[in-house]
């Protein structure tokens, strides 16, 4: 065996210890084991609800006054309330140890803080997507049945894009979560600014007029795009400037962008 690969060897051994250690950090605390869970239930519970009460409404109104209804907006919109756990459990995920001193020991344990970083985010990413897979899918089957014959199927035209589109933003929105907390080095902050941002972005504030030229690219409303949850694209009210899957690829970059920030302040700050 070379030195070059007994050096490849510990390197690897090297992460997997660090991988583990942070995966431990994430599923002893209580915080962040509720919050995926939370953001399941919210999603799937307020689907099933709120994809009733548009049925309920579309069923009343007298055929003159029926407007299109959309089932994937339906299908979705509970994502804008369940994200909000998300967002949570990514700043927990970095901001705990800030806000219980642990982060020096954390440090001292793995001096080589490119490796913590990318491993502390690796361990947040990979339950994140998992958590939304299953999240997206059971918001899906429960707003069907709420939908009921109104509902539509995995396949219909734009439902496989949005599905795949609504796993892939709740994973970039708590990506993002990481890196702006890593940036503001505590969990606080971080959520009085992140939590606001994306509810009031959630409620509306992108589709004002006076400054939805700047505010349609914020995360959360560029994302929303591939789930038609900004609105309709063919009415001006709510037309963006780009189509879905560049809206996710704006999302992306507003991750990639606090993922690079975070650890730009963590490689140049003490802890």
């Amino acid at each position: 065996m070379t030195a070059k690969s007994v050096d490849a060897g510990v390197g690897v051994a090297t992460v997997r210890a660090v991988l583990v250690s942070e995966w431990t950090k994430i599923r002893t605390v209580p915080s962040t084991v509720w919050t995926p869970v939370l953001a399941l239930a919210l999603s799937a519970g307020l689907g099933r609800l709120l994809a009733g009460m548009l049925r309920d409404s579309y069923a009343t109104r007298s055929p003159g006054r029926q407007e299109a209804l959309d089932p994937i907006f339906a299908t979705f919109y509970s994502l804008t309330l369940g994200q909000l756990a998300l967002v949570v459990f990514g700043v927990l995920v970095v901001g705990g140890e800030y806000g219980s001193g642990t982060i020096r020991a954390s440090l001292l344990a793995v001096p080589r803080r490119g490796l913590f970083y990318g491993c502390k985010m690796l361990a947040g990413t990979v339950p994140v997507l998992a958590v939304s897979v299953v999240t997206v899918t059971a918001t899906f089957f429960a707003a069907q049945a709420g939908l009921g014959p109104y509902g539509t199927s995995l396949l219909a035209d734009g439902m496989p894009a949005a599905f795949a589109g609504a796993c892939l933003y709740l994973t970039l929105i708590s990506m993002f979560a990481m890196g702006v907390t890593a940036m503001l080095r505590g969990s606080t902050l971080s959520l009085g600014i992140l939590l606001p941002l994306f509810f009031l972005g959630s409620q509306g504030l992108g589709n004002v007029p006076a400054i939805k030229a700047v505010t349609q690219y914020l995360p959360d409303q560029a994302g929303m795009v591939i789930m038609h949850i900004a609105g309709p694209q063919d009415d001006p009210r709510w037309a963006r400037d780009y189509g879905p899957w560049t809206g996710l690829g704006i999302l992306a970059l507003w991750a990639a962008a606090a993922l690079v920030g975070g650890y730009l302040v963590m490689r140049r700050r003490d802890a």
